[in-house]
């Protein structure tokens, strides 16, 4: 299975107001793995970009100046894409400037086309209903380190929301232990350790140490009827 997690940053937040995607970043897994292979497209949007965006991403429209138009890398952009299973976070947002900067050019194709789509702000509402799904939140859900992100980045938001999906739909990097999902609580995560990595040796017990072992609780027998009600009387001393 190809899926392409993928983020946009824009010039403001309605297309249909003329607002324009200005960066595209995309990150490949395949099988629930990182193949390490990424899309990274930074677009002159041929407009300004809004004070209040700059201010969520950074990026400034002298930086954007010499930057090629959507129309300039969509071709490899589809073709990077095509037939992936998408995973966005609030997916109606992207799509819906993916799809207005395709009909600006003539393309006739729009997303659902060619691709799925997963909503991981959907996923995580159904997961995590009445609680803080942005992805800050999720990351301190899920004892994801996202402390390098002090703005709003595609291809930088596209990796940290790979490893969010994982733990969203499987846990597949670590666990976060009962208590605040949001973290506040001190919960530490359980890292899972593969322990293929390590050449352990497996001791079995000697012959002496069995026939020890057995004369124990055939001592126990003898004292209590059996080996459970006599570390059921253990227990009920402490």
């Amino acid at each position: 299975m190809r899926q392409i997690v993928l983020d946009t940053e824009t010039t403001g937040i309605e297309p249909k107001e003329g607002h324009r995607i200005i960066e595209i970043g995309c990150v490949e897994m395949i099988n629930r793995r990182l193949t390490g292979r990424t899309y990274h497209r930074y677009i002159n949007p041929e407009r300004v970009v809004e004070d209040e965006a700059i201010s969520v991403h950074g990026i400034t429209n002298e930086f954007l100046a010499d930057k090629p138009l959507f129309a300039d890398i969509q071709d490899e952009f589809i073709e990077f894409i095509r037939g992936a299973d998408l995973v966005i976070h609030n997916a109606a947002f992207d799509v819906g400037f993916m799809d207005h900067e395709f009909g600006l050019n003539g393309h006739n194709e729009r997303i659902k086309d060619f691709c799925q789509v997963t909503d991981t702000l959907a996923l995580a509402r159904k997961k995590h209903p009445g609680q803080k799904n942005n992805l800050d939140a999720l990351c301190r859900r899920y004892g994801i380190d996202n402390s390098h992100r002090e703005l709003h980045g595609a291809l930088l938001d596209s990796e940290i929301l790979a490893d969010v999906y994982l733990m969203l739909t499987g846990g597949q990097k670590n666990l976060l232990l009962a208590g605040d999902d949001e973290g506040e609580d001190g919960a530490e995560p359980i890292r899972r350790i593969d322990m293929s990595q390590f050449n352990l040796t497996v001791r079995k017990a000697a012959e002496v140490e069995l026939s020890e072992h057995q004369a124990y609780i055939d001592k126990l027998d003898k004292k209590g009827g059996s080996i459970w009600s006599q570390l059921g009387a253990e227990a009920a001393e402490q």
